[in-house]
């Protein structure tokens, strides 16, 4: 099994589950602040707002918090984040990208650095891990959306390279460049979606054994803990033993 899923589902489960959410409903109405300021503060004119406003509420953020971020945008009060991304090699050598909104780059960068040390990682230069991964659209839709194959049917017909499905849902994958296309496409058969997202996918996976998975784990945990990040991304892949007695632990 491979993916940074991994460890965002077995976090979920062993974290608080109050504390996980308020920090999330954090980041969201962060990317929805920069969102509205990088454009118009309508969703319905404004294509990247409109998609952070749609992650926001598939989370059940409230409309009055998701009102506030939009406001905070179009009344200048909003703080001058800038996108950054971070990339290097966590424990057992698996490959890290991280990406953050921050309104202090040197704050971030001391903080991501300090983090990739204490868990036994090395941050590396931009490019350093890229050319592992693949940028790509994830869109993800409820298991109600309908059938594994009639999702899948939609998926082919909208230009999607990919549709994965299981009793949590579905999982079109398209290409980064063709998010906005394929979204539209999906939508006119499935509804609106649940969330849609921009992620960096791994070309090759890096197998890593229990100790180097737990440090990995920490590292991971650590870093989505930071309010500067949004999103953590990694190409490890653990056996199905060792994931079970992550699980367990």
């Amino acid at each position: 099994m491979a993916g940074h899923s991994q460890f965002k589902n077995i976090m979920h489960r062993k974290g608080k589950q109050d504390a996980i959410r308020s920090k999330l409903f954090s980041k969201l109405a962060r990317e929805v602040t920069v969102a509205a300021r990088a454009g118009l503060p309508d969703p319905e004119k404004n294509s990247r707002l409109r998609l952070a406003v749609q992650n926001a509420r598939a989370e059940n953020m409230p409309k009055d918090n998701i009102e506030r971020a939009i406001k905070k945008a179009a009344g200048g009060e909003a703080e001058n984040y800038e996108a950054i991304r971070y990339e290097g090699y966590g424990p057992g050598g698996a490959a890290i990208m991280v990406e953050a909104l921050s309104d202090n780059r040197n704050r971030t960068a001391s903080m991501v650095r300090s983090l990739f040390a204490k868990y036994g990682g090395n941050l590396g230069e931009t490019g350093s891990v890229a050319f592992m991964f693949t940028r790509a659209g994830e869109i993800a839709y409820r298991p109600e959306a309908g059938t594994a194959d009639q999702v899948l049917e939609a998926a082919i017909d909208a230009g999607a390279d990919d549709a994965q499905s299981d009793e949590t849902g579905h999982l079109v994958t398209c290409a980064f460049e063709n998010i906005g296309e394929v979204q539209a496409a999906l939508s006119a058969k499935l509804g609106e979606a649940d969330t849609v997202k921009a992620v960096w996918k791994p070309r090759t996976t890096t197998p890593v054994d229990e100790e180097s998975a737990q440090s990995l784990m920490k590292l991971v945990a650590a870093l989505d803990e930071d309010d500067d990040v949004q999103n953590v991304f990694t190409n490890f892949e653990v056996s199905d033993e060792v994931m079970r007695k992550l699980t367990a632990a």
